[in-house]
């Protein structure tokens, strides 16, 4: 089978999905780099862009069933054509390729002339890719819950970071939000069915609710108080600047995302429950695993992708994911992996921070003082570490020798931090090192700390990647006691 539009966010937790239960899997993508080191090695990953119809045939020869999961929301305000060519370039190359059938992720939505454009555009999707011939199974959807999907996030930093909210009437429409884990159970009990005819499927959670509603739940589980003053006169474009200034990530589909909210999403026809032998979940149960698996999926995102392509980070404080703020930086030194990640499993201890050692000890002071565990812990082992080991103020969280080495903050902050190292050969010769610095803000508190000391954190970071790398090429880097 193939998957398309495996890097985005449903796409991918159906990939791993689909790679736990063994099947044999072909992905496209534009840039198959961004798949590396997250794919199992049985699975086949084609560089083809679904713009590009000539890509597209020898990617799709030889495919069964193939899932349609592309969409070009992200994109400027053209973006309702270029779905459509994307959509039609696939349906095209599918027919050629006698593809059997097209799983295909749309939205909810009556169909009518007043849908928003990004609704009426994945409707309009549907209808192309029946256009191959295969059979299309569309799966029609509301807001999707899980930890780093654009809707969890969107309300996660909203209630998070504001104490009252003025809320516009869009927050008022009924939805009927499904969890990320029901969407992908749909998608692959989709390969069971045996309808040879093309078929939408509306799919929902258990609960019909508003906007209002969801945030509300999120707030009650995150012991948050928060209330809401509702406002008439907050048309989609206002409530767009709004979303930008207080959720800035996603300013770009900010207008696309409201107009698409202020329409009612629920499930009308319910042969989606009759026909797959799922029961989806409420929306209590969605918020509660998208909040206990939140750390597990944000530590296992790359976020070395939230980066322009020169991999600098940006002068005004780093990079903005969600409510979380990047530092990432990377450096090439002429090592072997094992060389480049010596300094990094040293870290620490007697060891030290490779740079400005004279502040991280202030930093351990400070923290002492605020009531914190400061520097004194310092490490098990000056060369070994093993997951759960204290390295000063931090705890090993993740560790893959030679590889990778993710630290987790226990000192003193307004909101947590994790500090992240990775190590990657280079086509050639060398090794790159990667350095990446994550800070989640609690309210505005920690979003005034992050930004206060950002200037002197740059400086540190990059202080410490340089001295990491300057270590790595000495002759000493690999020896042990």
């Amino acid at each position: 089978m193939l998957v398309a539009g495996a890097t985005g966010y449903v796409g991918g937790r159906l990939l791993e999905a689909l790679e736990r239960s063994g099947h044999s899997i072909r992905c496209i993508a534009r840039r198959p780099e961004f798949l590396s080191g997250r794919v199992l090695p049985s699975t086949e990953v084609v560089r083809a862009d679904c713009l590009d119809e000539q890509s597209l045939r020898p990617a799709l020869e030889g495919v069964d069933t193939a899932y349609y999961l592309v969409h070009s929301m992200g994109s400027g305000a053209d973006f309702e054509d270029e779905e459509q060519r994307a959509a039609r370039g696939f349906a095209r190359a599918a027919r050629l390729a006698r593809v059997r059938r097209i799983i295909f992720l749309g939205g909810l939505g009556g169909a009518t002339k007043e849908l928003s454009a990004h609704l009426r555009s994945r409707q309009q999707t549907g209808i192309l890719l029946r256009e191959s011939g295969a059979t299309v199974i569309e799966f029609r959807a509301s807001i999707i819950l899980g930890s780093g999907s654009l809707s969890f996030e969107l309300i996660r930093a909203l209630v998070e970071r504001l104490p009252v909210m003025v809320c516009p009437r869009w927050v008022r429409t009924r939805a009927q939000p499904i969890a990320i884990e029901d969407v992908v159970e749909y998608l692959i009990a989709a390969l069971h069915s045996g309808r040879s005819e093309s078929t939408i499927f509306e799919i929902g959670g258990s609960d019909r609710v508003s906007y209002a509603d969801i945030m509300r739940e999120y707030a009650r589980q995150r012991g948050l108080k928060r209330s809401f003053v509702f406002v008439p006169f907050l048309t989609p474009r206002l409530s767009s600047l709004w979303l930008g200034l207080t959720t800035p990530v996603y300013a770009r589909i900010g207008r696309k995302l409201i107009e698409s909210i202020k329409n009612e999403t629920v499930v009308r026809d319910d042969t989606a429950l009759r026909e797959f032998p799922i029961a989806p979940m409420g929306l209590r149960r969605a918020i509660e695993r998208a909040i206990a698996n939140e750390d597990r999926e944000f530590a296992t995102t790359r976020w070395s992708t939230a980066l322009s392509a020169s991999g600098v980070p940006a002068a005004w404080g780093g990079v903005r994911m969600g409510s979380r703020l990047i530092d990432s930086r990377s450096t090439r030194v002429n090592a072997s992996a094992e060389k480049a990640f010596a300094p990094i499993r040293r870290i620490g201890g007697v060891t030290g921070w490779y740079y400005a050692d004279v502040l991280w000890r202030l930093r351990g002071f400070l923290d002492l003082l605020l009531g914190g565990v400061g520097l004194r812990r310092g490490r098990r082992d000056p060369e070994s570490l093993w997951i759960g080991d204290t390295v000063d103020f931090w705890r090993v969280e993740a560790y893959e020798p030679n590889r990778r080495l993710r630290l987790h903050a226990e000192m003193k902050i307004p909101g947590r931090a994790w500090l992240e190292f990775e190590t990657e050969p280079v086509v050639g010769g060398g090794t790159t090192i990667r350095q990446t610095a994550i800070f989640d803000a609690h309210g505005l508190l920690g979003l005034c700390y992050w930004y206060a000391i950002y200037p002197l954190h740059a400086r540190v970071f990059k202080g410490m990647l340089d001295g990491i790398a300057k270590a790595a090429v000495s002759p000493c880097a690999t020896q042990r006691p």
